[in-house]
């Protein structure tokens, strides 16, 4: 098992057996998307791969993980690499997630800075912009998200602030929802890595495991309509998994045991509310999702617990997978 690096991501590999292909025809390599909350750095990253590999939220602070998704084509492999937002931290989770993503971007091929197009460039994004000089290695490339929630003289006067920034290798303009561009950045991005043989199988779109998946899932359902204080104070864990058994030998249904943490019992009311009804919607939200992601049905049973100060509590970040 390899050692990992500060802040808990894995080192990126660089080989992964041999392959069939022309070294010099194919091409593989890591990108990173960086910017700050709510500029669609998730929402691009599952546009891209085709499926659902990160939870998305307008609450700052959503991505807890480096997360990375696979995009397959003839000609090569992306592998996206999922990380928390570049921020001043205030706590101990803050520093370790900014840990996270200084030893993730220290290693990637290609940093994409994201930007909306709707939104004038603020001192979160000239705070980035100015972190991406501790990077010299990576390649980088502008990408101006939601454009189609812009005007097209707001996409150009952004397009336009964006060049003056620095000298990027690229500057493309986006939509993760109406896809416009995604198969011009998609090519830009893969033009950009080295020659490589594939690092990754090629039905497999993600190295997430499917309790993590399933805990994130969970913990986007409980970020949906969330109070201001509460995002960063949740978490959510699977504890357990159990299969019942079907008819004529057939997988019956599967059972997920999960905890929902808060830092105070008065956090833990707001999640449950009144007679349970919030808890309720949570569970039947996220259990949709799930039974998306496995293709079967399920039976999830979720718990609130207290766990004070977690946040900055290295015993209990250590517990939660921090």
């Amino acid at each position: 098992m390899n050692e990992q690096q500060p802040g808990g991501v894995p080192p990126i590999e660089r080989a992964a057996g041999e392959s069939t292909s022309d070294p010099d025809d194919f091409r593989a390599g890591f990108v990173s998307f960086v910017g700050r909350p709510n500029v669609g750095k998730s929402t691009l990253t599952n546009a891209l791969v085709g499926e659902k590999i990160a939870i998305t939220s307008p609450k700052p602070q959503t991505t807890r993980r480096a997360i990375r998704g696979i995009v397959h084509r003839p000609d090569g492999q992306l592998i996206i690499v999922d990380t928390p937002g570049i921020h001043r931290p205030r706590t101990l989770l803050g520093e370790r997630l900014n840990a996270l993503v200084e030893a993730t971007l220290g290693d990637v091929d290609v940093i994409g800075f994201c930007v909306p197009a709707n939104e004038k460039l603020g001192p979160g994004d000239r705070f980035i912009n100015e972190r991406l000089d501790d990077f010299p290695r990576a390649r980088k490339v502008a990408i101006l998200t939601k454009v189609d929630e812009a005007s097209k003289g707001e996409i150009i006067d952004q397009l336009t602030r964006l060049g003056a920034l620095r000298e990027w290798d690229a500057v493309v303009p986006i939509s993760s929802v109406t896809r416009e561009q995604l198969d011009v950045l998609s090519d830009l991005l893969l033009g950009l890595m080295p020659a490589s043989p594939p690092l990754y199988e090629d039905r497999q779109t993600t190295d997430e495991g499917e309790d993590d998946r399933i805990a994130e899932l969970i913990r986007e359902a409980a970020l949906e309509g969330a109070r201001e204080e509460l995002p960063h104070s949740l978490a959510a864990t699977v504890d357990d998994r159990e299969e019942r058994e079907g008819e004529d030998g057939r997988p019956g249904l599967l059972e997920i045991y999960a905890s929902i943490y808060v830092e105070r019992d008065s956090q833990k009311g707001i999640v449950i509310g009144k007679g349970g009804a919030r808890l309720r919607e949570v569970g039947e939200r996220s259990r949709r999702e799930i039974e998306a992601l496995l293709g079967r049905r399920v039976y999830l049973s979720l718990r609130v617990k207290v766990l004070k100060e977690w946040q900055r509590d290295p015993k209990a970040l250590g517990r939660l997978g921090f």
